[in-house]
């Protein structure tokens, strides 16, 4: 499955701008991790693409309807499985045990939290944005309040790597795509 026909089944079950926005976002964001990994970067686009399929519809039971809808356009319980574990520890029990598993469920949250870095700017531009000033929001509660940091830097720890090198790396992709998302 390619990103662009990906995009078109997203755009079945979504329609709000800013939802598709932060799923080509995490696409992106997975696309890098998987080139740094030495990974199939279309497969990792499309699992961080679709992973929100059915947040727009049934956002009181999200995940549980993208079982359904997910199988209904073709895909198999692997990616199934891989969407429904970003959830884990918030709306499903599908505990991340593959590497592109624990990195959906850092940058999901991640990227948001940067692109509100981006946001937070007069100029609301991602070329802007620099480590000491994420830092600097990371360490303040007030900002993104809804970002759970605490399940960001704990996946970062299942992934044995650095918060700074997950968000450096996910700062990148999202640069990479910035016009995209008009930033």
């Amino acid at each position: 499955m390619t990103q662009e026909k990906a995009l078109e089944i997203l755009k079945k079950y979504m329609t709000k701008p800013n939802l598709i926005k932060h799923s080509i976002a995490v696409a992106a964001c997975m696309r890098q991790f998987a080139k740094l990994a030495g990974e199939n970067e279309e497969h990792w686009a499309v699992v961080g693409l679709l992973h929100d399929i059915d947040y727009e519809l049934y956002p009181d039971s999200h995940l549980e309807k993208s079982v359904e809808i997910l199988k209904s356009e073709g895909f198999d319980d692997a990616f199934i499985r891989s969407v429904q574990s970003h959830g884990y520890e918030i709306c499903t029990d599908v505990e991340p045990v593959h590497y592109m598993e624990k990195v959906l469920c850092t940058i999901d949250q991640l990227s948001g939290f940067l692109i509100a870095c981006a946001l937070i700017r007069p100029e609301k531009k991602l070329e802007l944005v620099e480590m000491p000033s994420v830092h600097k929001r990371w360490t303040t509660p007030a900002f993104a309040a809804g970002t759970d940091r605490e399940r960001i830097m704990r996946f970062c720890e299942r992934l044995n790597k650095p918060f700074d090198y997950m968000a450096e790396q996910t700062l990148i992709a999202l640069k990479n795509i910035a016009n995209d998302l008009g930033l």
